[in-house]
């Protein structure tokens, strides 16, 4: 199966558990693996059938900072729903980074598959 990607995706958004985290915003890095068919956009090369990588960003920026969320995990999810379901993505693997959450680490995160690759 061919894959788009979206590396670093950087939304800036309210997210955490702590009351202080609550009142700033943060940053986020989202790394996506798209489950999706390249042949028709290749072989016609046509816009129309290729997964637009900018709708994608712009959507999962609005989606993420629409209103705060308190765990990485949430946002992970909420992508991979969002992009299955509004997207007709087949399967996706969504990285969720937070630079700076840990002090002793450059950055922390998680990592979902759903779909089929």
């Amino acid at each position: 199966m061919d894959k788009v990607l979206i590396r670093e995706l950087k939304i800036e958004t309210v997210i955490g558990i702590y009351e202080w985290e609550k009142q700033i915003q943060q940053i986020l890095l989202i790394d996506l693996d798209m489950a999706w068919d390249n042949k028709m956009a290749a072989g016609t090369d046509d816009y129309q059938h290729a997964l637009c990588y900018e709708s994608v960003s712009n959507r999962l920026t609005a989606l993420i900072t629409q209103k705060p969320v308190e765990l990485i995990e949430t946002v992970a999810e909420m992508i991979a729903e969002c992009l299955m379901t509004e997207f007709k993505v087949e399967g996706v693997k969504v990285t969720v980074m937070k630079p700076g959450a840990v002090p002793t680490a450059v950055s922390v995160g998680v990592v979902i598959e759903r779909g089929q690759f």
